[in-house]
């Protein structure tokens, strides 16, 4: 049949099983808009307040769903405003496929008016680019896009069409999409058995998990894993789901803002084995002195990670799920019998520090958790209220957490929020922002309002930039340069001013009974949660130090320190 090239975008939408799209039109995208308009009964376009919440909400999409997020906007700042939004999901390997609409071929290279050469300014942040300059090409570059996003080690793909070839006509002809099957290529049995005869010589082994086993839906894989190794798990912030929070073998996040035992056990353990982690800078610290005792087995899907940031002893390249698969088959059931005893003591030595007594941000996660029964969908800005609830509400399962782990981007949760609550309507979906966040991307509540998506965001306002303050108070003499927000700026009347239901709580009594409503009235909701400027995340362990250096707010005390 004979087809514009707007047509053919819809038609490879659909191809493609897509039911959601984010964004924002303009002029050289007008096209495709216009057959979104007749196409909406097979396609929801939700029109968000600005283009990076559009990248964010397919971001979220993805994230909670393992579908491919979509997000479109047209040339020149529309295109521009998606690029930190691709920039998180390109960091945190999230497949999006981002669609903008470029000037005709003949005005490219002119100046033309909003002309931009987004292919170029996505090229570092992508993992591949397009500009389809002739209708030919379109079909097929689309479809590319999709299998690109989702194969391997996933990514965002960017897709810029000329605005002549969204006029243009050609014969087109539907296509099944490629299945995409798991990335086993370079699995070898000589690896697996390596890695098998390592397990079994370990006697004090730990497990650390990472965003490429959430990604894979490795779960089961790895909860028989524990088991078959007999192991402590820890995780980074990415992998949060993998192992169920409430796991007696879990022993919480390691790194910057990771639990003692988690920290301490993988200094003092004999062998690592890493599962889809990219040994970030926020999780080992010190490269130099990162697992020092230890042997250490790296699995990941993406071959350039092995030996970047840290020497692995043996290795498996290839999904974790399906390398997981073979190599428990390979195991007989381990006994460390000991040293699990000795995690639990220090579990049981080193506990998280949570007080009730007032509305804190723990307090806030813990309730968060307890009323929903640990089954909500968790998004969150950049900051302390990102390590309190990656800290403090138990994730059970891959996909619950969605936050912006790599690129840590301040204004990603209501985005994200919205496009997880799209992807996933029968789930309890809550943003966590602190108010510096909040500030960057409130704008998106309004957007919620208009097609009265049903998340509820909670501000941990404590009117100040949290995080870098607390870096201030420790490591800068208490200068608090430009971190203090103190100003008349009432987000109770802001969120009511964008029609969504506000409530402003300063105990936990509160914040728990305007919770419960939030979650029964089923419409978009903020709830503003008042704390102290100088809480804190603990533990702690200072940029470039060991990790083995957490410390906790009472070391800080014990040595005189009034922080």
């Amino acid at each position: 049949m004979i087809l514009n090239g707007s047509q053919i975008v819809i038609e490879c939408l659909k191809e493609q099983g897509v039911d959601t799209v984010f964004g924002y039109p303009g002029g050289t995208i007008l096209n495709i808009y216009d057959e979104l308009y007749k196409n909406s009964d097979d396609i929801t376009h939700i029109l968000v307040s600005h283009e990076q919440g559009a990248a964010h909400a397919a971001d979220g999409y993805a994230r909670s769903t393992g579908k491919v997020g979509v997000c479109m906007a047209t040339s020149g700042p529309g295109a521009t405003n998606l690029v930190t939004g691709i920039a998180t999901a390109y960091m945190d390997s999230v497949p999006i496929v981002a669609i903008t609409a470029n000037v005709a071929k003949s005005g490219l290279g002119k100046d033309s008016f909003q002309e931009i050469d987004i292919v170029g300014a996505t090229m570092p942040i992508t993992k591949h680019n397009f500009i389809v300059k002739e209708i030919e090409d379109l079909a097929p570059t689309i479809r590319k896009a999709f299998k690109i996003a989702k194969s391997g080690r996933p990514g965002p793909v960017l897709v810029d069409i000329t605005k002549d070839v969204t006029a243009n006509k050609i014969d087109f002809t539907g296509e099944k999409p490629e299945e995409i099957k798991r990335y086993t290529d370079m699995i070898t049995e000589d690896d697996l058995d390596t890695v098998a005869e390592m397990i079994e010589a370990s006697k004090k082994p730990f497990i650390l998990v990472g965003g490429g086993a959430v990604i894979s839906e490795a779960d089961k894989e790895v909860r028989e894993f524990a088991e078959l190794v007999d192991a402590p798990v820890c995780d980074s912030l990415m992998g949060k789901g993998a192992i169920e929070g409430t796991n007696p073998r879990y022993t919480g996040m390691i790194g910057m803002h990771g639990t003692k035992t988690s920290n301490f056990g993988v200094t003092e353990c004999d062998l690592l084995l890493v599962l889809g982690a990219r040994f970030s800078d926020r999780v080992i610290g010190n490269a130099k002195k990162f697992a020092n005792n230890a042997s250490i087995v790296h699995i990941d899907v993406d071959p350039s990670e092995i030996n970047k940031n840290v020497k692995a002893d043996a290795s498996i390249i290839g999904d974790i799920k399906e390398v997981l698969t073979r190599l428990n088959q390979k195991l007989k059931k381990q006994d460390n019998k000991e040293w699990m005893a000795h995690i639990e003591e220090m579990k049981a030595q080193y506990p998280l520090d949570l007080d009730k007594s007032k509305l804190t941000g723990p307090a806030i996660i813990d309730s968060l958790y307890n009323i929903t029964e640990g089954e909500a969908i968790v998004t969150t800005d950049v900051g302390q209220h990102q390590m309190w609830a990656a800290q403090f509400y138990q994730y059970n399962r891959p996909r619950q957490l969605i936050t912006s782990g790599g690129l840590g981007t301040m204004g990603y949760g209501v985005g994200a929020c919205i496009g997880s609550k799209m992807g996933n309507k029968d789930k309890i979906v809550v943003n966590i922002a602190g108010d510096g966040c909040f500030r960057m991307n409130m704008n998106e509540i309004a957007t919620a309002t208009r097609y009265n998506i049903p998340i509820i965001q909670i501000v941990i306002n404590n009117h100040v930039l949290g995080m870098v303050r607390q870096w201030q108070t420790l490591f800068y003499g208490k200068r608090y340069s430009n971190t203090v927000l103190n100003d008349g700026v009432d987000f109770v009347k802001i969120a009511e001013g964008m029609g969504a239901k506000a409530y402003r709580v300063t105990t936990v009594a509160e914040f728990e009974e305007a919770l419960k409503e939030a979650i029964q009235l089923n419409i978009p909701c903020v709830i503003d949660a008042q704390i102290d400027q100088d809480d804190k995340v603990f533990p702690m362990v200072p940029a470039n130090t060991a990790i083995s250096e957490a410390f906790s707010a009472e070391d800080l005390a014990e040595k005189g320190y009034d922080c």
